[in-house]
C-alpha cells in the first residue's frame, strides 16, 4: 500500500486492520470488531531548545497532525516536571531521552517507521542531528542548531557554558571533520530545512555554514532566514514566520512522499492480521 492519500476508487482495494473488542454492558458485554485503515503515516517528533519546554511546539505540531501525521513533543531532563535536574543533566542524558521518545514514536502502530521527520531548536537541533546516526530519520528541521565543543561529553550541559569559549567557537567555521554533530550531518541522506534567524547572538551565521556545508549529501536542502528575528523568537510576527516555513516545507515533504507513491508498511508486516479481502457492504 502506497502513502499517498486514497481517492474514493481505492477503498475497495485498501488493507484494513480488524481488531477485536468487548463492548460493555450493565449485565455483561457484547463482541465487536473494530476495523481500520491498514495504512500507516509519518510520524514527527520535536525537540525543544535547551530552557524551553514542549509547549513550544504543541501548536505546531497540531497543525502538522493535520497533514496525516502521528505527532509527539516531550521535555528533555532537566526541563519542566523535572526541573530539578537543570544544573546536572548532560548531552549523555538528553540523548537518552531523545532516543527513548523516538522509539516510543516509532513504534506507535499507526507509524511508518520509514518515514519519520525530526524537529529541532538550538541545543534540540544538535541533538537532531546526532539521532540520525542512531535511528532512521526520513527528514530533519533544525531551527538555529547550536554547536557545542565534542570534549566533556558526559559533564553537565550547564558547565559547558563556563569550561568552553562558545561564543568564540561559534563565530568560526568549524571543520565537520571535529564536531560529532557536523559529522551526522555528512552522512545523513535525507531532506533537511534549517532556518537562521538574522539577529541571533546566540547561534550566529558561522554555526549555520558550518551546517549548511556539511549537509553534503542530503536529498535536498532548504536554507531560510527569518528576516528580523532573534534566537528565541520573541516577537510573534517570528513565531508565526517560523511555523508557516515549517508547516509549507512539512506539507511538501510529506505530498511529495506520497506522490511518488513511496512504499508504507503494511498492517500486516505490523503483525496485523489483515482480511483477505474486505467485507461487503451492508
Amino acid at each position: 500500500m502506497s502513502a499517498r492519500l486514497p481517492n474514493i476508487r481505492d477503498w475497495n482495494e485498501m488493507p484494513t486492520r480488524d481488531e477485536s473488542v468487548k463492548i460493555p454492558l450493565q449485565d455483561g458485554h457484547i463482541d465487536g470488531t473494530l476495523v481500520t485503515p491498514g495504512i500507516l503515516i509519518p510520524g514527527v517528533l520535536f525537540i525543544h531548545g535547551w530552557g524551553g519546554s514542549q509547549q513550544g511546539y504543541l501548536a505546531r505540531a497540531r497543525q502538522i497532525s493535520a497533514l496525516g501525521c502521528v505527532c509527539l513533543t516531550f521535555d528533555l531532563s532537566g526541563h519542566a516536571g523535572t526541573q530539578d535536574q537543570h544544573e546536572t543533566v548532560s548531552r549523555e542524558d538528553n540523548l537518552r531521552d531523545v532516543l527513548a521518545a523516538y522509539d516510543l514514536l516509532a513504534g506507535h502502530r499507526s507509524v511508518d517507521p520509514e518515514a519519520i521527520a525530526v524537529v529541532g531548536s538550538s541545543y534540540g537541533g544538535y541533538l537532531a542531528t546526532i539521532l540520525t546516526t542512531k535511528r532512521k530519520v526520513k527528514w530533519l528541521a533544525l531551527r538555529v542548531p547550536a554547536l557545542y565543543m565534542d570534549s566533556e561529553w558526559e559533564l553537565p550541559k550547564r558547565q559547558l557554558h563556563k569550561d568552553q569559549d562558545l561564543v568564540r567557537y561559534r563565530r568560526t567555521m568549524v571543520p565537520a571533520a571535529e564536531n560529532i554533530a557536523l559529522r551526522a550531518c555528512t552522512g545523513y541522506k535525507g531532506d533537511v530545512l534549517i532556518v537562521e534567524s538574522e539577529f541571533d547572538d546566540v547561534v550566529p551565521g558561522a554555526v549555520l555554514k558550518s551546517y549548511r556545508e556539511a549537509c553534503v549529501k542530503a536529498r535536498s536542502l532548504t536554507y531560510r532566514v527569518i528576516e528580523g528575528a532573534d534566537h528565541g523568537l520573541t516577537e510573534e510576527s517570528a513565531q508565526r514566520t517560523y511555523t508557516a516555513l515549517l508547516v509549507s516545507w512539512m506539507t511538501e515533504m510529506v505530498h511529495n512522499a506520497r506522490a511518488a507513491d513511496t512504499p508504507v508498511m503494511p498492517a500486516e508486516a505490523a503483525g496485523v492480521v489483515v482480511p483477505e479481502s474486505p467485507p461487503a457492504p451492508g
